[in-house]
C-alpha cells in the first residue's frame, strides 16, 4: 500500500502545481485583460480542483489539521463536507463550461445566439445557483460522518484513516443515492447534449471549409481549439466520474470500504483534476504569449 500512497501523493502534488499555475494564468487574464466567459468558468474550475486536492482524503489538509491539534470529529466533518461540495462543484462547473461554449460557437441563426450578448451576466446567476445548491445539497452528510472510533462495535464504515460514516438504514441510503444519481444523470445528459451540438457545428464547419478548398480556412481557429479542448474534457470527465460514482455507490450500498478499493477510488477521483490543467495548458496559446511578454519585459528591465 505504501507504493500506492506514494503514487497518490505524486499525483496530487503534480496536479496541485499544474492547477495553481493555471489559476495564476486565469487570474492574470481576468485582472489584466478582457476575459472570455469560458475564462471565468475555467478559473472557478481550477480553484475547485485545487481545493479537491487539499481535502481529498488523507492528504495535505488532514495533515495540517493534525498539527493544529483540532478535534478529530470537527476535522472529519469539515474536510468531508468541503470535499463533497467541491466534487459537486466540479461536475456542475464542467457542465456549465460545456453549455457556455455551445452558446459561444452557436451560429447567429440558432436559438442560443440570443444569449451571447448577456452571457457574462448570466454567469453571475449561474455561479450563485451552483454554489448555493452544492453547499446545501452536501450539508446532509455532516450528520453521518465523524471521527473514527471502533468499526467492530459501532458498525461505522471507515472512509479515511481517521474518519468514518455512521450507519444508515437502507431507505436513507437509497434516497441519498437516488437524489445524487438524479443530479449527476441530469448534468451528464446536459453535457452530452451540448457536446453533440458542438460536434455537429464543427463537422458542418469542416464540410464548408472543404467545399471552399481553402487551406487558410482549414487551420484551427481559437474557437475551434477551445471547443475541441472542452469536448475532450467532457468525455474524460464523464468516464472518470462514473467510474468513481460506481465505486463509491457500491461501497455505500454494501457498507464496506476495502483499502485497495479506496486507494483506486482516490486515484480515479484525482485523475480528472490532474489531466484538466494539462489539456488546457497544451491547447492555450495565450499562455505562451503571456510567458513571452513577461520574459521580454524582464529582459528590458535587465538591459
Amino acid at each position: 500500500m505504501s507504493l500506492f500512497n506514494n503514487v497518490l501523493y505524486f499525483q496530487a502534488g503534480f496536479g496541485l502545481l499544474a492547477n495553481m499555475f493555471l489559476l495564476f494564468f486565469y487570474t492574470f487574464i481576468i485582472l489584466g485583460h478582457r476575459p472570455k466567459p469560458t475564462d471565468l468558468i475555467s478559473c472557478q474550475l481550477t480553484f475547485v480542483h485545487i481545493i479537491m486536492f487539499l481535502t481529498g482524503g488523507d492528504i495535505w489538509l488532514t495533515d495540517i489539521f493534525e498539527t493544529l491539534n483540532i478535534e478529530n470529529d470537527f476535522k472529519c466533518k469539515t474536510i468531508f463536507y468541503i470535499s463533497r461540495v467541491m466534487r459537486g462543484l466540479s461536475i456542475c462547473t464542467t457542465c456549465l463550461l460545456s453549455v457556455v461554449q455551445a452558446v459561444t460557437i452557436s451560429p447567429s441563426t440558432s436559438l442560443l445566439a440570443k444569449f451571447k450578448q448577456r452571457l457574462k451576466m448570466y454567469l453571475i446567476y449561474a455561479f450563485f445557483c451552483i454554489w448555493s445548491f452544492n453547499l446545501s445539497f452536501s450539508s446532509r452528510l455532516i450528520f453521518y460522518v465523524a471521527g473514527f472510533t471502533n468499526v467492530s462495535e459501532n458498525h461505522q464504515m471507515k472512509v479515511t484513516k481517521s474518519c468514518s460514516l455512521f450507519p444508515m438504514n437502507y431507505i436513507i441510503r437509497g434516497l441519498i443515492l437516488t437524489v445524487t444519481m438524479s443530479r449527476d444523470v441530469f448534468l451528464v445528459g446536459v453535457m452530452l447534449t451540448t457536446s453533440a451540438y458542438m460536434l455537429n457545428i464543427l463537422f458542418r464547419h469542416q464540410r464548408q471549409c472543404k467545399h471552399l478548398h481553402s487551406i487558410r480556412h482549414l487551420r484551427a481557429s481559437p474557437e475551434k481549439r477551445a471547443t475541441q479542448t472542452i469536448l475532450l474534457l467532457v468525455v474524460f470527465f464523464v468516464v472518470m466520474y462514473w467510474v468513481d460514482f460506481i465505486i463509491s455507490s457500491t461501497s455505500v450500498l454494501l457498507w464496506r470500504y476495502d483499502p485497495v478499493v479506496l486507494t483506486v477510488q482516490k486515484f480515479v477521483m484525482y485523475a480528472y483534476p490532474t489531466i484538466t490543467p494539462l489539456v488546457q495548458i497544451s491547447s492555450e496559446n495565450r499562455i505562451i504569449t503571456m510567458l513571452k511578454n513577461r520574459q521580454s519585459k524582464h529582459l528590458q528591465n535587465v538591459f
